[in-house]
């Protein structure tokens, strides 16, 4: 699959498409002509991408594959056309091309966390307009070990929109952009792998109970 950032040059970023001063698309077409620019980007979005990442791999893997995401968007930055997408998904679509490059890593993280211990953890309720709360707090070892079991188990490609949403924050569109895939094929893989999640939660000891939709509202604790 061809990721947004490998697209042959546009003209998007000579031809006067950003969004105004102080977008990021805006300094991502300064940093052409003044690299230092760029940092204003790490700035911005290290932090999320670094959570995003730490969730998947765990935080050992998460500082390198994080910096490893901007080295790339640096690289790159003259093939970013804005009249594609935003800013903020082309980075988490470089992050995750990165983390499928450490596959067995991510397993094993998530078998380490189906280990780490069985405490009750609390969510908010989940359901259409709150997709992006299921994994809001994978990251670290605060993820319920029938939550990280269920991830494990999940597609590769379900996973990706999954995690994008929950834990990236994006929204259906930008997860389009970030994975160059439909926007309906995001919403159809979001669905498959929440009913999965539901389903094994269901089959846990002690399985949280389920609001009025039917998600379960108790997953992990903040």
């Amino acid at each position: 699959m061809t990721h947004p950032s490998d697209a042959a040059p546009g003209t998007g970023a000579t031809a006067g498409a950003w969004l105004g001063p102080g977008t990021d698309e805006h300094v991502l077409a300064l940093s052409l002509g003044s690299p230092e620019v760029f940092g204003e980007l790490y700035t911005r979005h290290f932090a999320a991408v670094y959570r995003y990442v730490a969730g998947r791999l765990g935080p050992d893997a998460a500082d390198d594959l994080a910096a490893e995401t901007f080295l790339a968007a640096f690289r790159r930055r003259d093939r970013f056309d804005p009249g594609r997408g935003a800013v903020r998904p082309w980075l988490f679509g470089m992050a995750t091309n990165l983390v499928a490059q450490h596959h067995r890593a991510e397993s094993r993280w998530y078998a380490a966390l189906a280990r780490a211990g069985s405490d009750p953890l609390i969510a908010p309720s989940v359901w259409v307009g709150d997709e992006d709360r299921i994994a809001d707090r994978v990251v670290a070892s605060q993820a319920r070990p029938a939550l990280a079991a269920a991830l494990a188990r999940l597609p590769d490609r379900d996973r990706d929109v999954l995690l994008l949403v929950a834990v990236g924050g994006l929204g259906y569109a930008e997860v389009a952009f970030a994975l160059n895939i439909p926007e309906g094929t995001v919403g159809s893989r979001l669905n498959r792998a929440r009913r999965k999640i539901i389903a094994a939660l269901g089959e846990a000891p002690n399985p949280p109970s389920p609001s009025a939709d039917g998600f379960p509202t108790t997953l992990w604790r903040s």
